[in-house]
Parts: C-alpha cells; structure tokens; sequence
C-alpha cells in the first residue's frame, strides 16, 4: 500500500470489498424482497424499521473506521504487536458493549416508532421484526470490526468471499423462517431477523478463526482492565465521532421518513425501498470508503502525504464519473424495479419518483463519503463528523423538508438532491484543502 503504484493499489483493494459491499445490500435487498410477498404493510413496517437497523450498523461501520484506521497505521509504521492490541481491543468492545445495548434498543422500539408515525398494526410488525434482530447487536458490531482487521492486513479478498457466503446464507435462510419448511414455522416477518442474526453468528466464527489462525492477528489473553481501558480510548477517539458521523445518516432518514408517513403507508414502503436500491446505487462509493481508509492511513503512518492525496483525487474522479453514467441506468430501469418490489400502484409509483430524481445527486454524495472516510483516516474524526452534520442538517434535510412543503413527494426529494449536490462541492473543497496542507507543514 504505501510502494505500489497508486491506481493499481486502489483497484487491487477496492474489488473484492466492493464485490462484498454489493453481498451485503443483496443480503438487505433478498430481505426486502421476501417480506414484500407478504403484502404492503409488511413492507411499510419493514420501511420504518430502516433507521433503526442502519443506525446499529452505521455504528459498526465507525467501529470498523476506528480500528482500521488504528490497525492500518501500526502496521504501515511496522508494529505487528500494537496493530494485535487494537485488534482484540476492537473484537471486546463490540461484544461488550453490543450486548449492553440490547435491552434499551428494545424498550425503544414502541416510543420510537410511535413517534415516527406508525400504526398500531404497523408498530406490531415492527416489533415482531425488531425483537429479534437487535439481539444480533454484538454481532454485527464484532463483524464490522473483524472484516475492517481483515482491510487493514491488505486482505480485502477475503472479506470480499465471507460477505458473498453470508449474502447466499441469508438468502437461503429468508423464505425458510419467512413461510416456513418443513417443522419449522412461517415467521413472517420475524422469520426475516432471525435469518439474519443467524448468518452474522456464522460471519462471527468464521472471523474468530481467520484472525486467529491465519492473520495471527487475534490472541486470546487479559492485557488488563488499564491496558484495556486505554486500547478502547484511544480507538474511540476515532471510532466515537465516526459511529456518531454514521449515525446521523439514519436519523436524517427517519425525518424524511416521519415526513413521508404523512402521505401514507404506500410512500413509506415506496422509500424504504429505494433506500435499500440506494445501497445498491451506491455500492462502489462504499466499497472505495472501506478500502480507500487503509491506504491513506498506511501512507499517512509512513508519511508519504503526496501518495494519499493523490490517491483520494483519483477515487473521487472516478465516482464523478460512475455515478453519473448509473444515473442514467436507474431512471431509464426505474418502471421495472418498481415492478419487482411491490404489485401495487400506489408503491411502485413513488419509488419510481424518487428513482428519477435522487440518484442525480449521488455522485456528490460519494464525495462526501468518501472525504468524511478520508477525514478518519488521516485520524480527524472531528472533521468526519462535522462532514455528515453539514451534509445532513445544513443542507440534506433544511432542503428536502423545504422541497416537501413546495411540492410534496417529488419536491421532497429535489430538495434532498440539490443539498447532496451542494454538500459535495463544499466538503470535496475541504479535504483537498486539508491535505494539502499535510505537505506544505
């Protein structure tokens, strides 16, 4: 990462972790897809459900920032035994303090949802699915951590395979718990999280035995409740504002899902449809933000500060470009995703308006993913979350709410748009800004 030619490094790396960021969205899109075979309701309540399973999984995602960044640094700078304390220090804190989360991520659910707008009948089916899926908090955590250890080790191959297996399991596992086979019974809706959890917990496994007996990154010892102690500082530090930085992506989307609520069930189960289509879109922009992170950071722990920045502007041209040419492929295939996801007008009509106008944006927004990745990277997590706040609470929302009360639905959206276009150029201006100043200091 910090000798071979920079364009190369960046295709060797971001590869295999894209092909395994496109398993993880098929892993939520297979979800989607069977419980929308069981009607407009399961799906609306499945829609909800989106803010609070991508809040839990954006704070993996800052975990896995906070140890990748840590890990990544201690190797470039020729520490094999610092790079294992974060390792297992990141691998205790996810089960920890997943664990701990469990019990008030449950109470939650019915004030939350509530607030949020969802009927009595739709807060029942979001709890059947929720009940179960926030038992797999550790999980998830400890997966986000383990697969960024894998990144940070120049394995990204590896991570690439593993979310492909969990992606075919978990398709595997859905229609059985969701109808049920055999003795075991229809589900429904629940059937979808216990799919789930039960595919992380094989993830987890396979990621105790690879870190341990391959990477030999991951020993079983007690560095001590100190050493311990100040391991998980120093990860936080980064971690903390990056989780925090993830997070408010799914707060911004539960306003605008709040908002949609008051159009129906058919415009929140429309959205809670191309949010996933989204991941999808945007699926090279987040396997350039796993992959781009250990690069700079080996170059940022060697020094070589000309090689990142260059590295940074030549991933941000290359989602300009991408971006926009998907655009073109998703408004055209707009009528036929509809189709695939629900049979109902009503449904397939906002998502089609929402496809046509919100991917326009999308290549801004993988500039700001990409810097905010960037920012944690060169270890400025503040800078990171500062990133999302602006792109969340200054632009993205003050202009969909804005859109929302000048033309409903699809004024909503015009108005996301224009604040991720704006978002990008402001923050893209700020991290070159940043790193150049890393060369002239």
């Amino acid at each position: 990462m910090i000798r071979d030619p920079v364009g190369q490094v960046l295709y060797r790396t971001s590869l295999p972790v894209t092909i395994g960021a496109i398993a993880i969205i098929l892993f939520y899109l297979a979800d989607t897809w069977f419980v929308s075979q069981l009607g407009t309701r399961e799906l609306a309540a499945l829609g909800f459900t989106f803010p609070a399973t991508i809040m839990v999984i954006y704070l993996g995602v800052g975990l896995g920032i906070g140890t990748s960044a840590m890990v990544a640094k201690a190797i470039g700078a020729d520490d094999k035994e610092r790079a294992m304390e974060f390792t297992y220090a990141a691998i205790a804190f996810g089960y920890i303090f997943g664990l701990l989360a469990i019990f008030p991520a449950l109470l939650s659910i019915e004030r939350v949802f509530g607030l949020m707008g969802a009927s009595p009948q739709t807060l029942e089916l979001i709890d059947d699915f929720l009940g179960f899926w926030f038992l797999g908090i550790p999980l998830v955590l400890v997966q986000a951590a383990g697969t960024a250890c894998m990144r940070a080790c120049g394995n990204s191959s590896l991570q690439g395979r593993l979310m492909m297996s969990a992606a075919a399991c978990n398709a595997i596992l859905d229609p059985i718990f969701i109808f049920g086979f055999g003795p075991i019974p229809a589900f429904a809706i629940k059937g979808a999280a216990i799919a789930t959890v039960l595919t992380w917990l094989m993830t987890n496994l396979f990621i105790w035995y690879h870190l341990a007996k391959q990477e030999k990154m991951l020993k079983i010892f007690w560095p001590g409740l100190i050493k311990l102690l100040q391991d998980w500082v120093q990860l936080l530090r980064i971690a903390l504002p990056a989780a925090l930085a993830n997070m408010i992506t799914p707060l911004a989307t539960g306003v605008i899902t709040a908002t949609l609520a008051a159009y129906g069930p058919s415009a929140v189960a429309g959205f809670g449809v191309v949010m996933r289509i989204e991941a999808l879109v945007l699926i090279v922009v987040l396997g350039m933000s796993m992959s781009l992170p250990p690069f700079i950071s080996q170059n940022f722990g060697a020094a070589k500060y000309e090689r990142l920045r260059l590295g940074l502007k030549q991933s941000i041209k290359f989602i300009m470009a991408l971006q926009f040419a998907l655009y073109l492929v998703v408004a055209l295939a707009a009528p036929l995703i509809a189709g695939l996801f629900s049979p109902e007008q009503a449904v397939r009509e906002v998502i089609i308006t929402v496809l046509r106008i919100l991917p326009a944006s999308y290549a801004f927004q993988g500039m700001v993913v990409l810097s905010a990745s960037s920012f944690n990277a060169l270890h400025a997590p503040r800078n990171a979350l500062i990133t999302s706040i602006l792109r969340f609470f200054v632009f993205y929302v003050p202009l969909a709410l804005l859109g929302a009360s000048l033309g409903g639905v699809s004024g909503l959206f015009i108005g996301a748009a224009i604040g991720n276009l704006l978002a990008g150029l402001f923050i893209s201006w700020w991290i070159f800004r940043y790193t150049a100043a890393l060369i002239t200091q």
